[in-house]
């Protein structure tokens, strides 16, 4: 990528709900990129749309953020020269601009109704032409004016496309052109006086010195909407920002991911236990590469090695499975301290403690035996939910596994070889129960711990069986094998 001079970033969402992977992924390469460079992370909110942005989704999108670890250096919360950050506070500055446009005659008032605009559409169409506005109200009369107003009419102010076309270099996909024939003259600011997208971006962008502008591939078809906003407000071909389209992310049925392709709300994979790390380990891998087969890389190192050069043109897919894969390398990658720092919320949220200093204790003899057996941190309350019942039950789907003969066989005789036991840990009672059950009544492991493990746990799913028995106790141990034959 070009750098001329010292880059500045931008994320910028319009938050309508949670921010989602494609949000995400590009915020994780405009933070590494402003990294990588010793730029500027600049974070700003597009919430124009009063209807559907709500201080609840601006919110979210700043805890989302913050927990990603993707810190900013400009925008709400820390402040900077060029605030504010959110675009419903700058009204007053994209008003400024839309007059200035208008007086320069780069602009100007536009009175069609949505009726006639979609009847030229329908024309446009039957006719096999382009859809677009045809230009109506570019050059209209005073006498004109006077008549539409005496209807009623209210006018959005339209920026008119000169002919010829637009030709920049994406920083992804080389030189891209776009005839102007397909970029019709397009409004800046609604009827009631509120601006749009393209106005406020490109405005935005510019005061607040943005040099570099990484951004979803679904926004490459806009970029000559915002150049030619540029040009309206004087800026030099040279101190353009460069553009670098990122190419989609697309779900398994290699349809674009989106909200109504699965789950890819960021929100979502936090509540199912994915350690912010590994999101955007795997998300940092969704198009680009560090030039090498690895697969697991920390944030030091995404920043040390992350260029835009090395960002794929070729949409990437999004595979659960290797996310999955990542999160579970994260997991174990974790000291015992910052397991249980992430354990305890999903610890304490399934009920399944309250966070007494005896719990938490527990828990954390206890992480050590799972941490190689999970792969998301929602599985820690169903894999330690044992130490903990008070009112202890085999699961339903459980009992039918030890009512049978062998198994109420394997029960009475592990009680009979484990009451005697002086030392409780995982090795005696190992060596106590392969002595008596597999050597001496020759079975197979399989089935007679299996029945140990439901007596114990209640469930056929559990951390390692003797491990599992040291931590519940002696005393618990037996009571439960003693209980679980009289099911």
């Amino acid at each position: 990528m070009r750098v001329a001079k010292k880059v500045k970033v931008r994320f910028a969402p319009s938050p309508t709900g949670d921010l989602h992977v494609g949000n995400i992924r590009t915020a994780l390469f405009d933070w590494a990129y402003a990294r990588h460079t010793g730029g500027t992370f600049l974070f700003r909110i597009e919430d124009t749309d009063t209807t559907r942005v709500t201080d609840e989704y601006i919110q979210a999108a700043i805890d989302t953020l913050k927990w990603l670890g993707l810190n900013w250096d400009e925008g709400p919360e820390v402040g900077g020269d060029n605030g504010p950050y959110l675009q419903s506070q700058r009204l007053d500055i994209y008003a400024k601009w839309a007059q200035t446009f208008l007086d320069q005659k780069d602009a100007y008032h536009c009175y069609c109704t949505p009726a006639e605009l979609e009847a030229t559409r329908e024309a446009q169409r039957a006719a096999n032409v382009a859809p677009g506005y045809d230009g109506k109200c570019r050059d209209l009369t005073a006498e004109q004016v006077a008549a539409y107003k005496a209807e009623g009419r209210e006018a959005v102010v339209r920026m008119r496309m000169p002919d010829g076309s637009t030709t920049f270099v994406d920083e992804i996909r080389g030189e891209v052109a776009f005839d102007h024939k397909f970029v019709p003259d397009f409004v800046l600011v609604r009827a009631d006086g509120s601006p749009l997208y393209t106005l406020a971006v490109a405005v935005d962008d510019v005061l607040m010195k943005v040099t570099h502008v990484l951004r979803g591939e679904d926004l490459l078809s806009s970029t000559p909407r915002q150049i030619r906003v540029y040009q309206a407000m004087g800026v030099k071909t040279d101190d353009y920002p460069v553009f670098a389209h990122l190419p989609f992310v697309m779900g398994q049925d290699n349809a674009k991911l989106s909200k109504r392709n699965g789950e890819v709300s960021i929100a979502w994979y936090r509540e199912q236990g994915y350690l912010p790390e590994a999101i955007c380990n795997y998300l940092a891998l969704l198009g680009w590469s560090p030039g090498d087969d690895r697969e697991n890389i920390t944030m030091k190192e995404l920043c040390e090695l992350f260029t835009v050069e090395k960002v794929h043109s070729s949409p990437a897919r999004f595979d659960m499975k290797k996310l999955e894969a990542i999160n579970g390398d994260k997991i174990r990658a974790l000291t015992l301290d910052e397991f249980l720092k992430w354990s305890l919320p999903f610890l304490t949220k399934a009920g399944i403690i309250t966070g007494t200093d005896s719990e938490v204790a527990l828990v954390k003899a206890a992480l050590p035996i799972i941490q190689e057996r999970i792969v998301k941190l929602d599985e820690v309350p169903q894999m330690l939910k044992f130490l903990f019942v008070k009112k202890f039950e085999v699961e339903a789907e459980s009992v039918s596994k030890i009512a049978d003969q062998v198994s109420k066989d394997v029960l009475k005789r592990s009680l009979k070889e484990l009451e005697p036991l002086a030392t409780w840990n995982h090795d005696s009672i190992e060596a106590a129960l392969r002595a008596s059950l597999i050597e001496e009544m020759g079975l197979k492991p399989r089935i007679a711990f299996t029945a140990i493990r439901i007596a114990t746990t209640g469930s056929t799913i559990s951390p390692p069986l003797f491990e599992s028995m040291e931590l519940l106790g002696k005393e618990v141990s037996l009571a439960r094998i003693a209980a679980s034959l009289t099911l």
